[in-house]
């Protein structure tokens, strides 16, 4: 015969076993829940690099959609030097500057880079705003010891610049219009290698964003397919070489940002626009 002692332990024994299970059933469903919640942050990261990898060039200041492709996964070693000693000066203004440039003249503008000068031939004929601006901000040093924020490297081939923040959201605080977006160059919906262009905010889905650029360019390394949204305003006369040497580092996403920035350290130490 079970005494009254014996039955209590069976009871507190039961009720001991009952709970090591409810410990071990809720354990199995945070475990459950937990991979769940991995999971689809794995998926909401990955709709945002899809839709990134299927939006324009943004830039200054808007929602940021991304380069057009996945950047390549190769790394090789940082070709280029350290930055020159210096920061972005991080000024900023109200509007747009007023028209100093000369339509019928010949401007040049002259990156000095980590990676190698990239020497350009800005079109003002066509583009007057555009090369206006970026006579303002050189002359202002707004450009110096930015860094280079955005590589693409397949489907589409360009190295984006411009941000002094380095985030892909920064610009000048003004805006310009676009410009030279029925150039003939752009033929078949292309923007030819040695092209250089705005970056801008515009939506092909809303169709806003027209008018939106600020400092942000981008530059065309190969042959790339863009619709014509993008205010091209001028020709790398030289340093094709530097970007193809910025090009084979390859690049990186940074799930911070969503940027896929170079592996390349590529900083524009010194940016000058002059009159020819």
């Amino acid at each position: 015969m079970v005494s009254s002692e014996q039955r209590r332990k069976q009871l507190a024994r039961a009720k001991f076993e009952r709970q090591q299970q409810r410990r071990v059933a809720a354990r199995r469903k945070a475990r459950v829940r937990n991979g769940a919640i991995a999971l689809g942050l794995v998926l909401v990261l990955a709709a945002g690099a899809a839709y990134a990898a299927t939006g324009g060039l943004g830039g200054d200041g808007g929602s940021d959609a991304e380069a057009a492709q996945t950047p390549s996964p190769s790394k090789a070693p940082d070709p280029c030097d350290k930055p020159a000693k210096g920061k972005p000066n991080g000024k900023q203004w109200k509007k747009e500057p007023a028209m100093k440039v000369d339509k019928s003249a010949d401007y040049t503008m002259s990156l000095e880079t980590t990676c190698g000068t990239i020497d350009i031939e800005l079109d003002a004929a066509k583009a007057p705003h555009t090369v206006n601006s970026f006579r303002f901000l050189t002359d202002q040093r707004y450009l110096d010891h930015s860094p280079c924020h955005r590589l693409v490297d397949q489907g589409i081939h360009v190295l984006q610049c411009g941000d002094p923040q380095g985030t892909g959201r920064g610009g000048p605080g003004y805006t310009i219009p676009d410009e030279n977006l029925k150039d003939s160059r752009l033929k078949g919906g292309t923007y030819p290698a040695g092209t250089v262009a705005m970056a801008n905010q515009y939506d092909e889905r809303t169709k806003k964003g027209r008018n939106s650029g600020g400092s942000q360019f981008f530059l065309v390394f190969e042959d790339s397919k863009l619709p014509p949204y993008y205010t091209p305003f001028g020709r790398i006369t030289q340093g094709m070489d530097v970007l193809k040497k910025i090009a084979k580092a390859g690049a990186s996403q940074d799930p911070q940002t969503g940027n896929t920035p170079p592996n390349a350290t590529v900083v524009i130490d010194k940016a000058r626009v002059r009159e020819s």
